[in-house]
């Protein structure tokens, strides 16, 4: 079974990578920092500054708020993960034999996960402000019947993470604005991967979880009191994590940097809004393993380490929106983001991804001057993919011989996203 520990450890990896604050990339870009960018696909958050959720996307904007405010508010995630057109085999390995051939269609996939947000930006005086926040920006899974054909591609997937930040914010000027804070992210990873033809599990990892500290940085600058454009940079650290063996595992992360622009059109009630984002996703080229029992693996050998190596690529977002100041008590949004895939040649069916559109729409009621209430929704598409997958895994029959399993087909992930916050000034 040495060929199956050592790939139950890359897939335990994977499962903790994609459970890190910037992972989100992988599978569904999404985004839970409040209902209020979920209204308008996040076009503009790092700049807007409308309620205390903005410190999540640029620190620089609590130089923004001239009062104590508290938002708090829960995103719902619900996933439509389709695999169709899809074959699994089996051969015997070395000889090319095919055992058997089946089809490997799914139509169910996804899952409803709920993700909450709280963030608090207290102003000192007109320099300084800081702020402390709370959210999960990935909180989703994939989930297959046992009965599933390729049980050993499908299987669960749950992910999920969870950030604590402390920020502070100096005003330099009636123009300038800067910012800087901590991250403190903690990841946790379920995966569970059925023997084909057999009752046991060929992975079973529960929970698997680790720390990791990063840093952000931004700066707002204000033409004038309709007219600013917001920078921030995120900085990912290398997440270490250790399965239920306690067999560390290092994955380097992607860093972000996001532009945002927000313009009200004099004398009306409308705005327009914008953001370019870039995730460095090319930077996780490899997942480093140590301390592994060479007792456990071929390819460890005498070895205390192991890499799994990995192709994916730099991902982007392009987001515009508008918003419309109906009246004191209402006021309403829209978006649209393109958002470009992290995974390139090498593609899953347990964590299907794709260039996706967000269609996006929200609306403020206010419920009086210090207190309002925010709903977000966004229809997030996804686009077909093919997907190709191969794994060598020991024969039940003679521990000799190896059996190379295979799916191809394609995958679709599409979503739907609503948000619901309350926000108060003190």
């Amino acid at each position: 079974m040495k060929k199956t520990r050592l790939f139950k450890k890359t897939l335990v990896a994977l499962t903790v990578g994609l459970a890190t604050q910037q992972a989100a990339a992988a599978g569904f870009q999404l985004n839970a920092q409040s209902a209020t960018g979920l209204g308008r696909a996040f076009a503009g958050d790092a700049v807007i500054a409308d309620n205390a959720a903005a410190m999540a996307r640029n620190p620089a904007t609590m130089a923004l708020f001239d009062k104590t405010s508290l938002s708090l508010g829960f995103e719902t995630i619900t996933t439509d993960i389709k695999v169709k057109d899809a074959t699994y085999s089996r051969s015997i390995t070395g000889l090319g034999t095919k055992i058997s051939e089946s089809d490997a269609d799914y139509s169910d996939a996804g899952s409803t996960s709920i993700a909450p947000n709280l963030h608090l930006i207290v102003p000192v005086n007109d320099k300084f402000a800081w702020g402390v926040d709370a959210y999960t920006n990935f909180g989703t899974k994939t989930s297959f019947s046992d009965s599933y054909s390729a049980a050993e591609y499908g299987g669960l997937t749950d992910v999920k993470s969870f950030n604590f930040g402390l920020a502070g914010s100096y005003r330099l000027n009636e123009a300038w604005s800067f910012g800087a804070g901590l991250d403190v992210v903690y990841g946790q990873g379920t995966m569970k991967r059925a023997v084909p033809s057999s009752s046991s599990n060929l992975i079973d990892v529960d929970k698997a979880d680790g720390w990791a500290v990063g840093y952000n940085v931004g700066t707002v600058y204000e033409v004038n009191e309709n007219n600013r454009f917001g920078l921030a940079y995120h900085h990912s650290p290398e997440f270490k994590a250790k399965d239920d063996n306690g067999q560390e595992i290092t994955l380097p992360l992607p860093d972000i940097a996001e532009f945002s622009g927000y313009h009200r059109i004099k004398d009306t009630r409308f705005a327009v809004h914008y953001s370019v984002q870039w995730i460095g996703w090319s930077s996780f080229d490899q997942i480093d393993f140590d301390n592994l029992d060479s007792s456990e693996s071929q390819l460890a050998a005498s070895s205390t380490s192991y890499a799994k190596n990995y192709q994916w690529k730099d991902g982007w977002h392009y987001a515009i929106g508008g918003t419309f100041y109906l009246n004191k008590t209402w006021t309403l949004r829209a978006g649209y983001m393109y958002d470009t895939s992290a995974q390139d040649s090498v593609t899953s069916i347990s964590v299907p991804d794709s260039d996706r559109q967000w269609f996006s729409t929200g609306v403020t009621y206010q419920i009086n001057e210090k207190s309002n209430i925010d709903f977000g929704f966004t229809y997030l598409m996804g686009k077909d993919t093919d997907v190709s997958e191969s794994l060598t895994l020991p024969s039940s029959s003679s521990p000799t011989n190896y059996v190379t399993t295979n799916v191809t087909g394609k995958t679709r992930a599409d979503a739907i996203l609503m948000g619901l916050q309350y926000s108060r000034t003190f």
